[in-house]
């Protein structure tokens, strides 16, 4: 997993993960990223300082790489938790919700991408449906 630090058109800056640089760029350029502040899907990469440990900081930055490792761990354990017995069905997922609520497809757990506007039509039609407030990498781009 990798960190970037991004910016939208309107000046936010935010963090986000990506399970490489390859993931981040292949969202990227399906217009998948957006501003969790303003929804904004014009998003670059900020400028980011490296982290550079000082000479006699050495011990406690290897603690802290180790706790970042820890974190990624549980994050991973959390979606394998949430996502289990659930079937990806990426950009199609309104669509499979919706013919799932209305009874021309069986019912079954689901998750994939929907846009907000797609989601605020679901759920205006009674479609539940839920965001996933962890981090997704969806199955084309695992490594």
């Amino acid at each position: 997993m990798i960190v970037f630090d991004l910016r939208c058109s309107a000046d936010h800056v935010f963090e986000a993960w990506f399970a490489s640089s390859a993931a981040y760029e292949a969202q990227q350029a399906r217009a998948l990223i957006r501003c969790p502040l303003c929804d904004c899907a014009s998003v670059t990469k900020a400028v980011m300082a490296p982290s550079i440990a000082a000479k006699g900081n050495r011990a406690s930055a290897g603690a802290e790489q180790q706790g970042r490792k820890a974190a990624l761990a549980a994050m991973a354990r959390a979606q394998a938790a949430v996502l289990g017995g659930s079937t990806w069905v990426g950009a199609a997922f309104a669509e499979t919700a919706r013919a799932m609520h209305y009874g021309d497809t069986p019912h079954a757990p689901i998750y994939g991408e929907a846009t907000p506007a797609d989601a605020q039509d679901l759920i205006a039609e009674g479609v539940k449906v839920a965001p996933l407030l962890i981090p997704v990498v969806p199955p084309p781009l695992r490594n």
